[in-house]
């Protein structure tokens, strides 16, 4: 459907990321929802493509690598990759900003990260909710923070966007479209248990969990049912 995944793992990406042979490295982490969005919008799945990394934050990626004939080994979802980069970083001394979320989300993921991860250094927190003028004094608060992770959560395709525009003049080393992950981080929503995600039901335990998220799910089976007639045309 035009989005360009690359076949990593977590462990790999995490580590591409962190050897900062390039600055800024910028990921981005799609599900077969923003795959279907990215289909329809040229300009969108043109900057998802851009990436330095796209992983398969979704196991109907993954479902839909097996049945095209691909070999994606993995789901490398952006809340694992986040994690495995904030580990390495604490052990470092390095830094993260967090941007994004609903006010006060930004601050209590920087609490819990702290208790986390001891010797992380939480150089700066802003809410999602700007406005142009904000907006600019975001730019400049990261500018000079020079942080070694920026999340970006802004919910998909905003974050994404906001990334491309922005990532050459931010300083920031890596950059993550992390999405919900602030959420989760911030203890404010509670990942689903290992059984879930090792079976490939995490969506359904969130669907449990927030019913309201039905509208959102539908887009998985009309996006494998879109997989299975493309691999009927091969």
């Amino acid at each position: 459907m035009g989005v360009l995944f690359d076949n990593y793992t977590i462990a790999q990406t995490v580590q591409k990321a962190v050897s900062f042979e390039k600055t800024p490295f910028v990921i981005f982490t799609p599900n077969p929802e923003i795959v279907q969005a990215a289909k329809k919008d040229d300009e969108f799945r043109c900057i998802l493509n851009q990436a330095d990394i796209v992983t398969p934050d979704g196991i109907g990626i993954v479902y839909a690598s097996k049945i095209l004939g691909g070999n994606i080994r993995e789901r490398a979802a952006g809340f694992d990759i986040c994690c495995g980069i904030l580990e390495h970083l604490a052990q470092k001394g390095g830094s993260v900003y967090f941007f994004g979320g609903k006010p006060g989300v930004a601050q209590a993921a920087a609490e819990k990260v702290r208790e986390t991860y001891a010797g992380i250094r939480v150089c700066g927190t802003r809410d999602g909710y700007f406005n142009a003028e904000q907006e600019k004094e975001i730019i400049s608060d990261i500018q000079e923070k020079c942080p070694d992770l920026l999340l970006v959560c802004l919910g998909a395709k905003k974050q994404e966007m906001w990334i491309a525009n922005h990532k050459d003049s931010l300083h920031a080393k890596i950059l993550i479209g992390a999405g919900g992950s602030i959420d989760v981080l911030a203890g404010k929503t509670k990942r689903a248990p290992d059984l879930f995600i090792k079976l490939g039901l995490e969506w359904f335990y969130r669907l449990i969990k927030e019913p309201s998220r039905i509208g959102r799910m539908v887009q998985l089976p009309l996006f494998l049912s879109e997989v299975i007639w493309k691999r009927g045309k091969i």
